[in-house]
């Protein structure tokens, strides 16, 4: 097969899907809405399918089919473009914003590479515990920057470390071939993981907090989610190091010699802490503490009520104002640097939203609910496990945010109709859109480390299949235990 042969396959998809899209589309608004459903609902589902066939193919780019509810819902007669429009300035997109901003400031001064390699070089040269270190480090910077700028950020380093191996300084040629595998999974599989843990970790977990609060007025804050996210974040990361180290590879106890010289030698190219480190430090650490403690804030002062997106814009603002050079004009932040904000998730986020309320206001998610009641003689347990399941699986074909966009409408409406709160089902599936490990267009750290050219496609199914089924039993386990305690759900107890 020639380059041209592989190229005309990868474009097949998205051939495909626009055409069925549009066709079926076209088709469902000829024909009469099904019994027990009104006309508007059935218009609304002709749209959530061309969307949805859209996005799970990308036959036009995601931020392109996440628009499409602006001309096509008042051409619908569906709703007006006023109301179509509110969702797209949801305050959970400007929560984002505002973490894009202070993330893109940590990146302009290279603190959270600073951060990086002096954790690294206090993980020692032992195999396991450089792949410890190198996971620990995408992790959490992924907690607060973007997955991809960390994998990104992290790939150059993990490959200088990967030439001394390969250098045959080690004396050990199994651990030489294993060694870069392991190194380069534990960025990708680490910034997955690490993007659990907060709200602002991963678009999906961004996403869930405003379907909530815009469907079933349920608000939950940064520390509500870090509650949830964090335990099930450290679960997977320890279980991540155990295959990476001692299950799947075996990277053996002999220290690696010249990699603590690399480590330094990137660290002294840095240079001494500048002033713009230290400031966006401090703007970082701010920020992390005032969504932290505002509950705490908000009790203290009750007048103030202080929200996570207020939290964010000012933070995130505020590094425009801070000067760094103050005769130079030089700022923590600038709109060169402003330019870079991801405004496609931010669209993304706003035709989720759109589509979901469309779905609750139109009825169909009740008519959803009431076709998937049959599944109300499984245990609760059961349903749960088995559309985590479901939910990895498909996210390794798909974007992880247009999957969480399609999949909690319809999981809140399955957990109202089966007599369960919505968070019973909807946390779960929003968790487990994080869980794909498995293949390179699962998600974008994990198209980074395979891109290096070190791992086979093998390589990565071998690992992440295993990881996969991990995921799925500690997304389980943890909504029958950490969720049900965090927001008091309990299994067969629908909200008052």
């Amino acid at each position: 097969m020639d380059e041209h042969d592989v190229v005309s396959n990868s474009n097949r998809l998205p051939k495909i899907g626009w055409v069925v899209g549009i066709l079926v589309f076209l088709i469902m608004l000829q024909l009469p809405s099904p019994e027990g459903l009104s006309r508007d609902a059935w218009c609304v589902a002709a749209l959530s399918l061309l969307m949805a066939t859209l996005w799970i193919t990308e036959a036009i780019p995601l931020p392109a089919t996440a628009l499409l509810p602006i001309p096509l819902v008042p051409l619908l007669g569906l709703s007006t473009v006023q109301e179509t429009v509110v969702s797209y300035s949801h305050p959970i997109i400007f929560l984002f914003m505002g973490g894009f901003i202070v993330a893109l400031a940590m990146e302009r001064w290279k603190l959270h590479q600073r951060i990086a390699l002096l954790v690294l070089r206090f993980s020692g040269d032992r195999p396991a515990f450089l792949i410890g270190g190198f996971m620990t480090v995408s992790a959490f910077l992924s907690m607060w920057v973007s997955n991809t700028a960390t994998t990104l950020m992290m790939l150059p380093i993990a490959v200088s470390v990967v030439a001394t191996v390969k250098s045959g300084q080690i004396g050990n040629a199994q651990v030489e071939s294993i060694l870069p595998k392991a190194l380069m999974l534990s960025l990708a599989y680490g910034a997955s993981a690490g993007g659990m843990a907060t709200l602002v970790g991963t678009p999906p977990n961004a996403f869930f907090a405003g379907f909530v609060k815009e469907t079933y007025g349920i608000e939950v804050g940064f520390l509500d989610w870090m509650a949830v996210g964090l335990p099930i974040s450290i679960l997977m990361l320890i279980m991540i190091w155990l295959m990476l180290t001692k299950i799947i590879f075996n990277v053996g106890k002999d220290p690696i010699i010249g990699v603590r010289t690399v480590i330094d030698k990137q660290l002294k190219t840095q240079g001494k802490l500048s002033r713009g480190e230290i400031l966006v430090g401090g703007v970082f650490l701010t920020l992390a503490a005032l969504w932290i403690l505002r509950p705490w804030i908000n009790a203290v002062f009750p007048a103030l009520q202080l929200s996570d997106t207020v939290i964010a814009m000012t933070i995130g603002l505020s590094t425009f104002l801070i000067p760094v050079d103050w005769r130079k004009g030089v700022f923590l932040m600038d709109w060169e640097w402003g330019k870079k904000i991801p405004f496609g998730i931010l669209l993304l986020f706003g035709g989720g939203l759109t589509l979901a309320s469309l779905i609750q206001k139109s009825g169909l998610s009740i008519w959803i609910g009431q076709q998937l009641g049959g599944l109300s003689v499984f245990p609760t347990i059961v349903i749960v496990l088995v559309m985590v399941l479901l939910v990895i699986f498909i996210t390794e074909l798909t974007s992880n945010t247009a999957t969480t966009a399609t999949f909690l409408p319809i999981a809140g409406a399955l957990a109202i109709t089966l007599g369960e709160h919505p968070l019973m089902l909807v946390i779960p599936a929003t968790l487990a859109v994080s869980c794909a490990f498995m293949l390179p267009v699962a998600t974008p750290p994990n198209a980074i480390v395979f891109s290096s050219g070190y791992l086979s496609q093998r390589d990565m199914t071998k690992v992440g299949f295993g990881l996969n089924i991990i995921g799925v039993m500690f997304v389980t386990l943890i909504a029958y235990t950490v969720m049900m305690w965090v927001f008091g759900v309990e299994p067969g107890v629908a909200p008052k």
